[in-house]
């Protein structure tokens, strides 16, 4: 018992040195990136194109370009990961088949991002001939992400107490209706929240899009999914870091402190709904 104490203790302090050094690490990043792009960010920063110089130069077309393949890799991984999830969980039962499906989707969610980039490489932009465009990016990115998705989905309607299937069962409900009256609602907080921090990995990601083709320097704002070139923040940030000029090191931080906003948004975006939803199904 007292080594168990002690090893309970021993895990807790590591588990709070690590959550710390975390912390202070991330403050550390804030403050230097606010320090050396806060100035840079104005209406003009997000109303440019990039340019050859820097004091003219701006995000609107990466920031465009971000918003198209998010809203999209949203659209489509939201039913998709959803109705597989709700499959696995409900209607696939617990045999051979379904246990392979579960075990491939969680090696899945660990392949690294690289590969689905070469992979959308070959079957997106060249055997399916949609080119390097962003409806190619976002169906890339889906692949990457519906894994988490499916899997935070399960983890959601694994959760609902067994209690609300057995009344919906013994009102007279069908299994559809059972899913659709008493699971899902109960399950929406947590499916909610999995997609959006799911999203918000989609958003981050910059190794994928480079090997499908996005573009390093765009002038011009995508208004086609299914035909324009296109950028996104994280390549536009990888672009101008790299140059070896300080006002572009100084830019290149005030586009990391707007992709840094976007993601806090996301992240309060599901905190908000989960906590909504959660007071709805409580009422």
């Amino acid at each position: 018992m007292a080594r168990r104490k002690i090893a309970n203790a021993l895990f807790g302090m590591l588990a709070f040195l690590a959550i710390f050094a975390s912390l202070v690490t991330l403050v550390a990043l804030l403050i230097d990136v606010v320090a050396r792009g806060g100035s840079s960010v104005d209406l003009q920063f997000f109303t440019s194109a990039p340019s050859r110089i820097p004091a003219k130069a701006g995000i609107l077309p990466a920031l465009v370009g971000t918003l198209w393949v998010t809203t999209l890799v949203a659209i489509m991984t939201f039913p998709i990961g959803v109705a597989a999830a709700i499959y696995l969980e409900e209607y696939a039962g617990r045999g051979r088949w379904s246990r392979l499906l579960r075990i491939n989707i969680s090696n899945l969610a660990g392949v690294p991002s690289i590969v689905y980039g070469i992979f959308g490489l070959a079957l997106f932009v060249r055997l399916l001939g949609l080119g390097r465009t962003v409806f190619a990016a976002a169906l890339t990115l889906s692949l990457l992400i519906l894994p988490v998705v499916i899997i935070s989905s399960m983890e959601a309607i694994r959760a609902v107490p067994p209690s609300q299937r057995e009344a919906a069962y013994a009102l007279g409900a069908t299994r559809w209706q059972m899913v659709r009256r008493a699971l899902l609602p109960a399950a929406a907080p947590g499916i909610l929240t999995g997609i959006v921090l799911a999203v918000g990995r989609a958003v981050g990601e910059t190794a994928p899009l480079i090997l499908i083709g996005a573009v390093t320097f765009v002038t011009f704002v995508p208004v086609n999914p299914f035909e324009d070139k296109y950028t996104v923040l994280p390549i536009q940030i990888f672009n101008w870091a790299g140059r070896p000029q300080a006002a572009f090191q100084e830019i290149s931080a005030a586009a990391i402190l707007v992709l840094l906003v976007l993601m806090f948004l996301l992240n309060l975006v599901a905190i908000i709904l989960r906590a909504r939803l959660s007071r709805t199904i409580q009422w």
